[in-house]
Order: C-alpha cells, then sequence, then structure tokens
C-alpha cells in the first residue's frame, strides 16, 4: 500500500514511525512544515517528523502552503500514492489534494469526534477537566476535522495527567489505530460514519492570554489550565512570572484520584482546610510538597514552578530557596510571560 505521510509534531512520529516498520506499507515521502529558528542560538531546527524521515531516507518535502505549491502539487499527484496519512500536518489540505490518492486522505485526530474538532484537542480536552478522551481516524473532507469517522480508540484521563503526557498516550494509540484503520479500508471492512456537527465543539490555537493565571477561579479549573496548557502557565510572585507546571487540587473529591503519596496530606486535610485567605494566599507549607495557595474555590498544591531565569523545580525546593512565608500572595498572570 502507497502511502504518503502528512505531520510535523512529536504527535506525529509514532505514527510515521509503525508506517515504516509494517511490511504491508511503502512510505513514498513526508510532508512536513518548514524548519523553524528555535532556541537560544535561533538555529533552524528540522520538525521531528522530518529528522525521522531523514533516519529513514525517505524523501522530504516542505512547502510553505501546500495547497498554492506547484512543485509539491506535481510531486504529490506523481507519487500516485493510495492514500494520504495525515497527523497534525499543520496545514489545510485544499480539495485537489484530498481528492488525488486512490482511497482519500485519513486523518488521526485526539479526540472523540465532534468534540474538540481543532488544533489543540488534547489541550483543550484537559482544560474542561474530561475524565475520557481517545483518537479517531477520519475521511479528510474540505472542512476543519468535519468528514466521517472511521475508528475509534478511548482512554481514560486521570487527574494529574498533562497535555504532554496525554499527548504521548494518544500519538501511540493513535499510530496503531492508524494501521488498522489503513488495513481495513484498503479491505473494504469500514463504514465511514458521518459526524453530528449539532454535537460539535473545538479546540481553537492556545493564544497567550490562555496561560495567564487569575486565583479567584476555582482549585479545579487552574489546575486543569496548568495540565491542559503545559508548561507555561504563569502568575506573578514578588514582581515577576512564576510559571507553574504541575499542580493537584486538594479536597475529600479528590484524595480517590490521587496516587498514594498524596496521603500525607489527607491525613493533615483537617488542619489544612481550616486555613482561609485570599486569592492567591499562601496559607500552607506542606512538608516534601510544597505551597498549599488559597484559590476562588478550595486549595491547590504548586507540585512544580518555574522562576524568572531558573530551572524548573519542585513546589518544596521552591519554599526552601526562596523562603517562602505563609500569608504571601501571587498574584495573577501577566499578558507577557
Amino acid at each position: 500500500m502507497k502511502v504518503v505521510f502528512f505531520g510535523t509534531p512529536v504527535f506525529a512520529v509514532p505514527s510515521l514511525k509503525k508506517l515504516l516498520e509494517h511490511p504491508a506499507f511503502e512510505v513514498l515521502a513526508a510532508v512536513t512544515q518548514p524548519d523553524k529558528r528555535r532556541g537560544r542560538g535561533n538555529q533552524l531546527t528540522p520538525s521531528p517528523v522530518k529528522s525521522l524521515a531523514l533516519a529513514h531516507n525517505l524523501p522530504v518535502w516542505q512547502p510553505p502552503r501546500v495547497k498554492k505549491h506547484k512543485q509539491t502539487l506535481t510531486l504529490l499527484r506523481e507519487a500516485q500514492a493510495d492514500v494520504f496519512a495525515v497527523v497534525a500536518y499543520g496545514q489545510i489540505l485544499s480539495q485537489e489534494i484530498l481528492d488525488m490518492p486512490r482511497l482519500g486522505c485519513v486523518n488521526v485526530h485526539g479526540s472523540i469526534l465532534p468534540q474538540y474538532r481543532g488544533a489543540a484537542p488534547v489541550q483543550w480536552c484537559l482544560y474542561h477537566g474530561e475524565r475520557e478522551t481517545g483518537i479517531n481516524t477520519m475521511l479528510m473532507d474540505a472542512g476543519m476535522d468535519t468528514g466521517p469517522v472511521l475508528l475509534e480508540a478511548r482512554t481514560p484521563v486521570g487527574l494529574l495527567d498533562s497535555a504532554t503526557q496525554l499527548g504521548e498516550t494518544l500519538a501511540n494509540l493513535g499510530a496503531d489505530l492508524l494501521v488498522e484503520t489503513l488495513l481495513r479500508l484498503e479491505g473494504g471492512e469500514i463504514q465511514p460514519i458521518p459526524q453530528d456537527s449539532a454535537r460539535a465543539t473545538h479546540a481553537p490555537p492556545i493564544k497567550k492570554e490562555n496561560y495567564c493565571l487569575d486565583w479567584s477561579r476555582s482549585a479545579l479549573e487552574l489546575h486543569n489550565q496548568v495540565r491542559g496548557f503545559f508548561p507555561d502557565c504563569a502568575a506573578t510572585f514578588r514582581g515577576k512570572d512564576l510559571k507553574i507546571s504541575a499542580t493537584a487540587p486538594l479536597g475529600p473529591e479528590f484524595w480517590p484520584l490521587l496516587p498514594p503519596e498524596f496521603s500525607a496530606l489527607q491525613q493533615n486535610w483537617p488542619a489544612l482546610s481550616a486555613r482561609f485567605g485570599r486569592p492567591g494566599e499562601v496559607v500552607s507549607l506542606a512538608k516534601r510538597f510544597g505551597p498549599v495557595v488559597q484559590t476562588g474555590s478550595g486549595l491547590l498544591l504548586l507540585r512544580e514552578v518555574q522562576p524568572a531565569g531558573k530551572r524548573p523545580q519542585t513546589g518544596w525546593d521552591f519554599v526552601n530557596g526562596t523562603r517562602l512565608a505563609v500569608g504571601e500572595v501571587l498574584e495573577n498572570g501577566r499578558l507577557a510571560i
């Protein structure tokens, strides 16, 4: 089965790897986003998909705008692929491209459609506190994630899962589902199911303001924001930005969902829950855990933070390194972080 693979980030790598390893597929080329400048040296860096493709001596095509790039359109047409496999590519494909392969274009999407159509399904799923998510494969059409669904796989979402952790789980789940989808599609064993657009929700690109923490929100809302937009959510501490990358909401409704190591906090809950402060105020310093902060509703443990100009550190190291005191207040995040 001849395949052209479209993908860019780490999320797409397991899918390409599975196709390369499977004897039923011949991957003809990888289409990925142009190299971007990253890091302190501002050097051009290839996408993860490009790095894997080059390691397997695959042709790599990197058009700035694939639907307008005549050379790439010619290459795609001449490839005479059976299918285009698309995983987090990052560009919209034109109807001309969608019509090229014999079996169409198959997309791996990181949600249970029609929920969370769009660019950031994993992040918004966590932000909204979903307890279950999954992967769909679908036949692409001209809309944004609106094509008919082919196959589905589901996975539970843990309370402490971050976007990176859940993304890795879904990427591996999606890779297996892509292989199964292509094999069954070739065999005529799948009946595409149209989506119910009346039930659709959306997952737009993340904006800078989505990273700003507002302590008047509840502990659970803040926790979901931190893990959904990991690792870049920020508050303000002593006049400087403080990234907060891992938290845990505390209280009876959360103990069953937290790992056993949180039992010490559970045992100390009567004393912890008796303390009150204004939103953003540090009401306790939980030994070996970190600062416990009052929110608009409930208490939030800061498990990992990154002060301005420093490396990420545990909440308890932050307490010791800054000599943090009960009663200090973390202000809301600022837009420029």
